[in-house]
């Protein structure tokens, strides 16, 4: 989750997300380094005494001040679209869940387990326990096993949502009468926390993401007592 006064990115908690923040420190350090050369530039041009009225033109200046931006392109291109790539291949997933977006809560099917399914509501302010998070926590999370490649299929059954775990690299439209899919793997044991990341309303700011991810024994032992209940 998010904390105060926090400048980078949350801990990435998938390896599509520790991807994303080294391309993002990658594509920082080239933007500093230009911003650099040119404010020295620019200053050098400013404070010099120097003068030529003659230059007309430098065909070597212009030459690479064509070539340069080039291959910057290029060294910020070829990674992003690596990224791109590994962010869209879902391969034999594991386990497939459904996220659909209703004004304002989330529900989820487990397709693969039947008549497993529930309703995701935020716990109000008022309810909350010690320890958990104000418009953050849910009655139910969604409960997945780590280290095992998991596919959502989103969609809504009102209005545009969007559903996003910042710290698993996730991010898909939620959109009426259409499927999106999307996939990630958790890398470690924990709770992730998202929000719905499109405007849908009065109360779009109150129907949190919550993803636990737990051993797969665990999991296990979750679903079959999700299903005795229900």
């Amino acid at each position: 989750m998010a904390h105060p006064s926090q400048l980078g990115f949350q801990d990435a908690a998938s390896p599509v997300m520790e991807e994303l923040v080294h391309f993002h420190d990658h594509a920082l350090m080239i933007t500093f380094l230009i911003s650099t050369v040119v404010l020295y530039i620019m200053v050098a041009m400013i404070t010099t005494k120097l003068t030529n009225t003659r230059i007309l033109d430098s065909q070597e200046v212009e030459i690479i001040w064509t070539i340069l931006p080039a291959i910057i392109l290029i060294l910020i291109a070829l990674p992003s679209l690596r990224i791109l790539y590994l962010m869209d291949e879902i391969n034999s997933p594991h386990l497939t869940v459904k996220a659909i977006g209703h004004q304002w809560y989330w529900s989820y099917e487990y397709t693969d387990y039947g008549e497993l399914g529930f309703d995701s509501y935020m716990i109000p302010t008022q309810d909350l326990t010690p320890g958990q998070f104000r418009l953050l926590e849910t009655d139910h999370r969604m409960v997945v096993p780590m280290n095992a490649p998991i596919r959502v299929m989103v969609t809504a059954e009102d209005v545009l949502h969007s559903w996003a775990v910042p710290a698993l690299g996730v991010k898909m439209d939620a959109v009426p009468g259409r499927l999106n899919q999307t996939a990630f793997a958790t890398s470690r044991p924990g709770v992730f926390y998202g929000q719905c990341s499109e405007i849908c309303g009065a109360n779009h700011s109150f129907m949190p993401i919550v993803v636990e991810a737990v051993p797969l024994n665990h999991f296990e032992a979750w679903s079959t007592l999700m299903l005795e209940e229900s």
